[in-house]
């Protein structure tokens, strides 16, 4: 667990803190909760930090950060905090099973008993029924936190039972923040990924740490332009580009969706707050010549080549296909 747990960590998502920490001055603190948005948007920080704080000896709005309830918290050994994850994209029904048990079991330690489920959607439906009974009349010391990035798994009467709270991706400005501040990025680098990432903090940080991410971006940029400019030796330099970052394919294919995205909007208002590439500006400026129809074409034959990949269609061929059509379009 992330050393030093709390709301300050948090970046972005104040309303849905404010809430929480009024439900905990007012006390009304729901029994279930359902945290719903995107993934590594910082769903999973807000529930630990309010698990956090509902079971500090201080009984405040925050961690107090320094009674024997936060340092256990923190160390990942506290007795009456259970923390469910998902293993190879599934929840058994043995886990659920057994945590219903330890639910039964009063506090060790605490007034309460909190229990985070992560990725909750992975549980299959014996265990989401398994889960309903217990949701359905908790035990009054019981407070369940479950996750998810994918609400359409978990069954109706799970979500009537618990209070949904909406998280919304987080602003760029506030991840460009972060990014240039804690992992020394430049504004433009930081724009990038703050865009990229769709406001996903978990993500712009992952990212961030990936050494040659950036790199990968210069690499397609450059592979790119050479194709638009058809050059048909460069192909197979391009293809085998593909080929060695297979593992990496969808940020690749999606950072060629952004830059045609870009493409078109230089090509239809010219420098606009809108591109995400603002760095390489002189570079699209140099391949505006080209018709919104073929930067659409080329679009189109990019998700067409994703789609492709996902229904694991030859990987080679769905490449080599799609490297190909962009020079004829």
């Amino acid at each position: 667990m992330d050393e030093s747990i709390d709301f300050n960590k948090v970046v972005g998502h104040e309303r849905v803190i404010d809430n929480l920490k009024r439900a905990i001055d007012n006390n009304q603190i729901s029994h279930s909760y359902l945290f719903e948005g995107e993934e590594s948007i910082g769903k999973r920080m807000v529930a630990l930090s309010f698990a956090k704080t509902l079971l500090c000896k201080e009984e405040g709005l925050e961690p107090c950060n320094r009674c024997n309830s936060c340092i256990k918290f923190d160390n990942a050994n506290h007795p009456d905090f259970k923390l469910i994850e998902s293993k190879k994209g599934l929840i058994s029904k043995k886990t659920i099973d057994e945590l219903i048990k330890t639910m039964n079991i009063a506090p060790l330690e605490s007034k309460r008993k909190i229990i985070i489920i992560d990725d909750s959607h992975d549980m299959r439906l014996e265990g989401q029924n398994g889960l309903l009974k217990t949701l359905e009349e908790p035990p009054n010391y019981v407070n369940i936190i479950l996750i998810t990035s994918n609400i359409n798994n978990l069954i109706s009467t799970i979500l009537s039972r618990c209070q949904v709270i909406k998280f919304y991706p987080v602003e760029n400005k506030k991840i460009e923040e972060l990014l240039k501040i804690n992992y020394n990025k430049t504004l433009e680098e930081a724009n990038f990924i703050a865009h990229f990432t769709k406001g996903s903090v978990g993500r712009s940080i992952k990212l961030s740490e990936t050494e040659d991410f950036l790199e990968k971006r210069d690499q397609i940029i450059n592979i790119i332009d050479n194709i638009l400019n058809g050059d048909k030796t460069n192909i197979f330099t391009a293809r085998d580009f593909f080929l060695n970052n297979k593992d990496f394919i969808e940020e690749i294919l999606d950072m060629m969706l952004y830059w045609f995205r870009d493409l078109a909007i230089y090509k239809t208002v010219g420098k606009s707050e809108l591109i995400i590439n603002i760095d390489k500006i002189s570079l699209l400026s140099s391949q505006s010549f080209f018709s919104i129809d073929k930067i659409n074409d080329i679009m189109e034959r990019i998700v067409e080549t994703k789609d492709n990949i996902q229904r694991n269609i030859n990987y080679q061929l769905a490449i080599e296909t799609m490297l190909l059509g962009m020079q004829e379009v």
